[in-house]
């Protein structure tokens, strides 16, 4: 159910659209005046958030939680296209064209979004059409990520799949990161493969063998990377 945003949401909100790269160029007064129309929804974990074919009439900034972008078969076999983390935005693409959706949104954990309306987003980009910069490089981030996943998929083996992976989501293209630090997010290794496209014995027998290695530590759905170095290597060896 939507809800009025709260003077601490919107604050979080704006800090949002003022760091991604959707909004970045806009003023503190033309970020304002477009959070001032976003509405918040929550969700529970599980909860579906739109379907494909679905009406694409707005797009969303998750505030907190963790979102699911998936496509599925008719035989029910799933690929995971992206993990939404709180700062990112998703559904910007039926909310240009005004189609339907490509893709299924489902939260993994509970989680808040700010809810942007087409029509708010279209008659904003109409008096600030700058702004369209930073969608334009939004749209060519994700094109290069699914160019990425899917090339991945076809000339990797899985370790080396797995592991780049799970530093993408760990945002691990920074130099240094804390040793033991966690990946926060509750995906299951049946999630886990369907991202990278391997079963889900083959993603357990995977992380078993870096646990007795030391490389991580698994457990109740949360991976700490405990040695960075050994899972760099893994993503890109020799």
């Amino acid at each position: 159910m939507a809800e009025s945003i709260s003077l601490s949401t919107q604050e979080e909100a704006r800090r949002l659209l003022a760091s991604g790269a959707l909004f970045h160029d806009l003023s503190a007064d033309e970020r304002k005046g477009l959070v001032a129309r976003a509405r918040v929804r929550t969700f529970s974990s599980g909860d579906t958030i739109f379907l494909t074919g679905s009406l694409g009439d707005s797009m969303m900034a998750v505030l907190t939680g963790t979102i699911r972008i998936s496509v599925s078969s008719s035989e029910g076999k799933e690929i995971v296209l992206a993990i939404m983390q709180p700062g990112d935005f998703f559904g910007e693409l039926a909310l240009l064209d005004g189609k339907a959706r490509s893709a299924d949104a489902k939260a993994i954990t509970a989680c808040s979004l700010a809810v942007l309306e087409r029509r708010d987003v279209m008659a904003f980009f109409d008096h600030h059409p700058s702004a369209l910069l930073g969608l334009v490089r939004v749209l060519c981030r994700r094109l290069r990520a699914s160019t990425e996943q899917t090339a991945e998929v076809a000339l990797l083996d899985l370790p080396s799949r797995l592991a780049k992976t799970l530093l993408r989501l760990t945002d691990a293209d920074q130099d240094e990161q804390p040793e033991g630090s966690a990946l926060r997010i509750s995906l299951s290794q049946r999630e886990l493969g369907n991202i990278v496209g391997a079963t889900r014995e083959s993603i357990n027998k995977c992380l078993r063998e870096w646990q007795r290695n030391g490389v991580i530590k698994s457990e109740n759905n949360i991976i700490a990377i405990k040695n960075w170095e050994a899972l760099k290597k893994i993503a890109e060896p020799d």
